[in-house]
């Protein structure tokens, strides 16, 4: 953390406290409050932390009023157009684009690792086939810490290297068996002739029974998928990857707690809730009904998958998602689907109308994403876990940041306590 000389004063009950102000290399000051209870005997108060950095990191940059988002400083649009996965979870992991021969051994150590341990098999097997494929996957990704021993101690560098190595490259297998178990086929291996993405839609589509050839177009949308999840700086699993690390759990665990926070529907469940949201419209004619019940203040219809939380101009990786949307619909149709038929006149109807352009009510990343998911026979069940896939890299990047942060102390959040005051015990006869 750089230092400062910017000092902010705080005054309370009559007494001035002078709080530290940082600057980082781009984005708002953060004033530093450390030593304020240990001062002035109070705490601050910020539910949902919407003004407070609990972390220094220097792996992403948003500025959500611009539509800006920066993986080491390069721009998202400029990586999906560009880069692929692999190369961006280098960028992640290590601060800097590789070279080729950096790429290719990279590429290689995480190729070698996408078989698991062959007894996790019986882990998927003690599940109900009706399980949501979340649910299998915090079981078993929270289980690897039982199979891979070594790269299990957090204060061994190589083993850290291991575990961040092992994670991105299971994590497509596991996600692949949790869906064909919730279908009732066989488990498909995986392939190292196949690129990350390839492998990942043959280890989810093909069959014993026939050949399955992976569409490059596909392949690439698939990859732009991951791309764009892969980080999204201190969201809410992030912070809980970081919470669960910050007491020295094993990074099995830690990402075991990601998935299952990134599982709720105000998050990773998003472009699920989109594509839920146009199969209830149905059919083309019932958009302007649903168009004007979103524009009804009374109304609690809201159009899943426009706008964001944090971008309050445009989703930046949208751009590119809707590209790849075009890119997968025109390869695959929409005649036949009449859930795709919506989502393409929907985007139409509402980019043309003022009220969602004046409330910068764009589509976002989930409202292509789910599109592009939905035609390639994906079910919406499988769409966070291939959330949690993409997402794998950004929290074990954010996991050993935090590691190598000499700041590091186990995170404990302060409260506002509402409850009764001291009260003695009665005992029941004199209740």
């Amino acid at each position: 953390m750089a230092d400062t000389d910017k000092t902010a004063t705080l005054n309370i009950a009559g007494q001035s406290y002078d709080m530290p102000i940082h600057s980082p290399t781009v984005g708002p000051d953060v004033v530093d409050i450390g030593k304020l209870y240990g001062q002035a005997g109070v705490f601050t108060y910020d539910p949902g932390f919407t003004s407070t950095a609990a972390c220094e990191s220097a792996i992403t940059y948003i500025d959500g009023a611009e539509g800006v988002l920066l993986h080491r400083g390069y721009p998202i649009g400029q990586l999906a157009e560009k880069s692929h996965y692999l190369e961006v979870c280098y960028l992640l992991l290590y601060g800097d684009l590789p070279s080729a021969a950096e790429l290719e051994d990279f590429e290689s150590r995480v190729t070698n690792h996408t078989m698991i341990h062959e007894q996790m098999h019986n882990f998927f097997r003690g599940f109900r086939r009706d399980a949501h494929p979340m649910a299998t996957m915090v079981g078993v990704v929270g289980a690897m810490s039982a199979f891979y021993h070594d790269s299990t101690d957090i204060n061994d560098p190589w083993q850290r290297e291991v575990a961040s190595i092992r994670l991105i490259a299971k994590m497509p297998t596991i996600a692949a068996m949790a869906y064909k178990y919730s279908v009732g086929q066989p488990f498909v291996y995986p392939k190292n002739d196949l690129d990350y993405a390839s492998n990942f839609l043959n280890m989810c589509f093909s069959v014993p029974a026939q050949e399955y050839h992976v569409d490059p177009i596909l392949a690439r949308a698939m990859d732009r998928i991951f791309t764009l999840h892969a980080d999204h700086e201190q969201n809410a699993s992030t912070s809980t990857v970081r919470l669960a690390s910050s007491s020295g759990a094993n990074p099995f665990a830690c990402i075991a707690a990601g998935i299952a926070c990134l599982w709720g529907p105000a998050h990773g469940g998003a472009n699920q809730a989109c594509l839920e949201m146009l199969q209830e419209i149905g059919t083309v004619d019932r958009i302007p009904e649903y168009i004007a019940r979103a524009k009804d203040k009374n109304d609690p219809f809201r159009l899943m998958g426009f706008g964001h939380r944090v971008y309050k101009n445009f989703d930046p990786r949208a751009t590119v998602m809707k590209q790849s949307a075009d890119e997968v619909l025109e390869l695959l149709g929409v005649e036949n689907n009449p859930t795709l038929q919506v989502a393409k006149e929907l985007e139409k109807q509402a980019l043309a109308d003022p009220y969602f352009a004046d409330k910068k009510l764009f589509p976002n990343v989930d409202f292509y994403s789910g599109i592009i998911l939905e035609a390639m026979g994906f079910p919406t069940s499988m769409f966070t876990p291939i959330f949690a896939l993409s997402r794998t890299v950004g929290w074990i990047s954010q996991w050993k940041e935090q590691l190598s942060d000499p700041a590091l102390k186990i995170g404990r959040p302060r409260q506002l306590y509402t409850g009764p005051t001291q009260r003695d015990y009665v005992d029941v006869e004199s209740r």
